[in-house]
């Protein structure tokens, strides 16, 4: 196996990270599916208009590759790296006013989900037509290199958005002029209702890295820490300018496309056999069995995130609704009059 088509190294994976960093990654995943339980049960009651998107067996890809991030390097989130925003500092009232389209959200009413950005914290808004995301992405990682920051940018694609034109153009781009970026293929077997065996021939989408001569990365999407160690690496690689990585995260959607999707198309047996290795459990076990969180802490964790999200709730639900003029504000350049 060539440098290029290695899988990323499963060998103790977080050694170097201290008891309290393990215990940091616990709590952005204990925060990041109780935030999205909340969610479904504010969209239920129809307190959220639009569509609500979950990460349900997809938080450890997003919260093991943010937390490899420095506050320097460039995110932009995709609808299921929630966790992600989390890590990079979202504040958790801004968040929840941003899901129920308050006046005071960073996009002040006009929109839901992660379709905003923070030049503070360095993060790029989503872009609903996923894949234009990547060359956006990828122009943040070639002015990092012209200004010699050392910052990497990385972005996300799903595993039906890598057979698009972006996808190919982009990682193209950034592989031959070796820019500081990664790319990350959340792997979660459907692109909606579409299986990965009806999308691409090929054995592994991270081989699609090799035809652009960059390393193409496969991870268990699944093991939080592995997710970590892939992204670590590939921000190491970035920052010594040897240019780009594409890493293909192997994981589970265990909801719906979202909310509105009872994806009774997934069949049961497999759910089941996803669900087993769902990653905040697993984690969470993991950190028990090494003696690093016991029963009483995990109850303290949970109590904790309840009174933020609580907070964060009623905060967004007091929060006014925009003025209707609002809608057009930002859209359009101001004229002269204005």
């Amino acid at each position: 196996m060539t440098d290029i088509q290695r899988s990323a190294k499963a060998s103790d994976p977080g050694a170097h990270l201290g008891p309290d960093d393990l215990r940091r990654i616990h709590y952005y995943l204990k925060l990041t599916q109780a935030f999205e339980e909340r969610l479904i049960r504010l969209y239920k009651q129809g307190q959220i208009v639009g569509g609500v998107y979950t990460s349900r067996g997809n938080e450890a890809t997003a919260v093991g590759s943010a937390f490899a991030l420095e506050a320097r390097d460039v995110l932009t989130p995709m609808h299921r790296d929630l966790g992600a925003a989390l890590v990079k500092g979202d504040p958790i009232r801004e968040l929840m006013c941003q899901f129920l389209a308050r006046g005071n959200s960073p996009t002040k009413g006009k929109d839901s989900n992660l379709h905003h950005g923070s030049r503070e914290r360095n993060t790029l808004g989503m872009i609903s037509h996923l894949g234009a995301m990547i060359p956006v992405t990828v122009g943040a990682a070639l002015a990092e290199k012209m200004r010699g920051s050392g910052a990497v940018a990385l972005t996300y694609i799903g595993d039906g958005g890598s057979s698009i034109g972006d996808f190919h153009e982009g990682l193209n781009f950034a592989a031959v002029y070796r820019l500081p970026f990664i790319l990350i293929i959340e792997n979660n077997q459907y692109a909606f209702s579409t299986p990965t065996r009806q999308q691409y021939l090929c054995q592994r989408l991270a081989d699609r890295g090799v035809a652009y001569g960059i390393p193409g990365v496969q991870v268990d999407g699944t093991d939080v820490l592995a997710v970590y160690e892939a992204t670590r690496d590939a921000t190491e690689r970035a920052r010594r300018g040897d240019g780009p990585t594409l890493i293909e995260s192997i994981t589970m959607r265990m909801r719906g496309h979202s909310e509105a999707d009872n994806f009774s198309y997934v069949p049961k047996e497999m759910l089941e056999a996803w669900d087993a290795k769902e990653p905040v459990a697993r984690f969470e076990n993991r950190l028990l069995e090494q003696g690093l969180l016991d029963a009483a802490q995990v109850i303290a964790t949970e109590e904790r995130i309840a009174a933020v999200l609580d907070d964060a709730t009623q905060f967004a639900l007091d929060s006014p609704m925009a003025e209707p003029a609002e809608a057009a504000r930002g859209v359009y350049a101001p004229s002269k009059e204005d």
